[in-house]
């Protein structure tokens, strides 16, 4: 019997999954992530979004009613590290980061699959909407892109090799509507109606600023407001405070909508602009990793994602020297440094991503 750890969220899609597992006959271990960095019981219960205390009670509950084992781990030091010390540290250069998807690599696949095999498991499993397939032509996995809007591959494209090839997605290819249903009409789990987390885990109230500040034990740098020609409008709170594409919360009014365009984490410089300011078809992509292709030569014409929400758009790669050229068709709005840039092929499998530089 092929024994797996499931990561435990609390959630209904990682309670389906496990009970999917079991149904099939595995040997089912149930782990939750302990990340959370307070020790205050109370902000450890309401904060934390999917890793909280009550997080882990509503999955040794699922657990308990699946008759498998549930165990809490302490993740926080990897979680601190790899998470939170990025997030801040990308929002002082100036960037955008994706903290789920550096917890998806570092915490639930890396970190977790290094505990799986300390139990002796063969895979590991989440809750993820997405499927995980093998290339007929380089033999290599990807992940392959749900039809579902709950669709995760976006969130998923730094696994590696060896992490796909011990991972199962139970739930991978149903809609989100069937596994609410399965949980509450067939399995009778009390998180079947449970809503999906929304916000960034350690920043439950969306505050970014704040964050950095109690982060960094100092208030946040101010900076000059400037327009493309570099004259300056105004003054701005921090650049912590701001992303590409931006307009509401600057703090001040110009007598016209105004968009951050750029940001000069040097200069401490926040370049607004007008809407069409925003409209680039070029970008450049680093800190690759490679899934269906092991790199690449020459071009490929494919589909370029640039943010969790985006439709992914048609566009030509390039790889040389450790970073990928990409021309999209079409102008895209907000093209980010610090967020993920992923390419999906014709059948909506992933060929690559990284984070965009420039």
């Amino acid at each position: 019997m092929k024994k797996v750890v499931v990561a435990m969220s609390g959630g209904v899609d990682s309670a389906v999954a496990a009970y999917l597992l079991v149904e099939a006959g595995y040997d089912v271990v149930g782990i939750t992530m302990q990340i959370w960095q307070s020790e205050n019981p109370d902000e450890v219960a309401t904060n934390g979004g999917c890793c909280g205390m009550t997080a882990a009670e509503d999955a040794r509950f699922v657990c308990h009613q699946l008759g498998i084992p549930h165990y809490v781990l302490n993740f926080r030091d990897i979680f601190q590290k790899t998470v939170i010390d990025y997030f801040a540290d990308e929002y002082r250069a100036g960037k955008t980061p994706n903290p789920c998807i550096a917890c998806n690599r570092y915490v639930k696949w890396q970190a977790l699959l290094d505990r799986a095999m300390e139990l002796e498991a063969d895979y590991i499993a989440t809750g993820h909407y997405s499927q995980i397939v093998r290339h007929e032509e380089t033999g290599r996995l990807t992940i392959k892109a749900s039809d579902n809007a709950k669709d995760q591959s976006y969130a998923l494209y730094n696994l590696t090799q060896e992490q796909l090839e011990r991972t199962l997605f139970p739930i991978g290819a149903m809609p989100k509507d069937e596994v609410r249903h399965l949980a509450a009409q067939k399995i009778g789990l009390r998180v079947a109606h449970k809503p999906d987390s929304q916000e960034i885990c350690f920043i439950p109230d969306n505050n970014h600023a704040r964050f950095l500040q109690e982060h960094f034990g100092e208030p946040l740098a101010s900076g000059d407001f400037v327009d493309k020609e570099g004259n300056v409008l105004g003054c701005h709170r921090g650049i912590g405070a701001y992303t590409i594409g931006q307009r509401k919360g600057l703090g001040m009014a110009f007598g016209r909508p105004m968009y951050v365009n750029k940001i000069d984490a040097a200069s401490r410089r926040v370049v607004l602009g007008d809407n069409d300011t925003l409209f680039t078809r070029k970008m450049t992509v680093e800190d690759m990793n490679f899934m269906s292709h092991d790199k690449f030569a020459g071009e490929i014409r494919c589909h370029g994602k640039i943010r969790y929400s985006h439709k992914a758009s048609p566009c030509v790669i390039t790889y040389a020297d450790g970073v990928v050229s990409c021309v999209f068709d079409e102008p895209q709005r907000a093209i980010t440094p610090g967020q993920a840039a992923v390419f999906y092929d014709g059948d909506s499998r992933v060929i690559c991503g990284g984070a965009i530089s420039v």
